[in-house]
């Protein structure tokens, strides 16, 4: 039991071993830096994150290495570990995906599988690279939600419907309700847009109707 307790402060691993360890994860986390510059697609790039996915791959190998074959190492990590808190939220699902990308690597250059630390990175990377560059997998979705207030002030066919006709190929009503007075309606419609590069137009011809006012457009709930 004594010689246990005292493996966990010793280790066989050599100085040489520990620099070639920790250069492959330098050089895979570099490469996933790259992968992840050109895949990312968000408004805020940042490059404290990307400095830190290279740090935390090298010191993912760090922690590989010291805890070793050693059991009760790996239980004190643990729990000297389970200290930290990180209370930044991450804004986007593939930076999560890229944490783990590093981690990952990290983990493999740190118990000296170089091959698939190297091999794993560039693979993975350039999957990743494709995805984010292709519409592969990506639903297109068609319909808009168009809702607006119309004062009914006859019964003959509303006066909106040939400006629906022009510019969308399909309308369905899927909601009206009264707004104050009787005659005032607020209708909501589902439409297949002909060219949504004419929407500015749709709405301004929309909205110029007698009768018609609070025109609004949204598609994936943000208001056009």
């Amino acid at each position: 039991m004594l010689q246990d307790f005292q493996n966990i402060f010793t280790t066989s691993i050599t100085l040489s071993t520990v620099l070639q360890n920790l250069s492959v994860a330098v050089l895979c986390s570099l490469i996933i830096a790259v992968f992840y510059k050109y895949s990312y697609k968000g408004p805020g790039y940042s490059a404290s994150f990307v400095h830190s996915l290279i740090a935390l791959s090298m010191i993912t190998a760090i922690v590989i290495m010291v805890i070793g074959n050693n059991l009760a190492r790996a239980f004190g990590l643990v729990g000297a570990m389970s200290i930290i808190r990180f209370r930044t939220a991450v804004k986007d699902t593939i930076d999560i995906v890229f944490i783990f990308f590093a981690l990952g690597i990290g983990m493999a250059a740190g118990v000296g599988l170089y091959n698939v630390a190297i091999g794993g990175t560039i693979f993975i990377g350039l999957i990743l690279l494709v995805l984010s560059k292709t519409d592969f997998l990506i639903i297109r979705k068609e319909k808009f939600l168009l809702q607006f207030r119309y004062l009914a002030e006859d019964k003959m066919e509303a006066s909106y419907i040939p400006v629906l006709k022009k510019f969308c190929k399909k309308f369905t009503m899927i909601n009206v309700k009264t707004i104050g007075r009787e005659d005032e309606l607020e209708i909501s419609f589902y439409v297949n847009i002909k060219n949504k590069n004419h929407n500015p137009e749709f709405i301004k011809e929309l909205s110029e109707i007698k009768g018609i006012s609070s025109v609004n457009f949204y598609f994936d709930d943000e208001s056009l």
